[in-house]
Order: C-alpha cells, then sequence, then structure tokens
C-alpha cells in the first residue's frame, strides 16, 4: 500500500521542503531529509501494513508530524486505496 506524504507548513532552514510539496511512498524512501523522514517512517510502516492510528478522538488511516528542528517542517500522510 502507498502512502501521500503531503509538506502542510515549511519554514526549512535549508530550503529542502516547500509547502504542499507531495511525495508517494511506496517502496523505497522518499526524498526527505534524514530528520524528518525519522518522524515520518515509523507511521509511514504502519499504515503501509494496514494500521489504523489514533487521530485526536478518532482513528484513522492518517497522520500528522512534524520534524524535530522546532517543528519547521510538518508533514501530512494517508494511506493511499
Amino acid at each position: 500500500m502507498n502512502v501521500k506524504l503531503t509538506v502542510t507548513q515549511s519554514r526549512c532552514r535549508c530550503g529542502y521542503h516547500r509547502e504542499g510539496d507531495t511525495f508517494v511512498v511506496g517502496d523505497l524512501c522518499p526524498p526527505l531529509c534524514h530528520e524528518l523522514w525519522n518522524r515520518a517512517y515509523p507511521y509511514v510502516f504502519a499504515l503501509q501494513n494496514g494500521a489504523d492510528l489514533d487521530k485526536g478522538e478518532t482513528r484513522a488511516r492518517a497522520f500528522d508530524v512534524c520534524c524535530p528542528d522546532e517543528g519547521r517542517v510538518c508533514l501530512h500522510g494517508e494511506a493511499m486505496e
């Protein structure tokens, strides 16, 4: 199963990521900086293997994460059917 990642906010110090950038993750890692990928990967792996994740008061096949560098870049991930 593929997972779509969308950059929802970006104040990236190096300019690697821009708001609105999208990546589809299948078998290979997307071109994300390693710190951001480190945050997103466990959720991507879970969705690729059929998990439903906690999302507020509900469960969803989606997640939101921000990079560890003061939350400068935020991603929304969702399973693609």
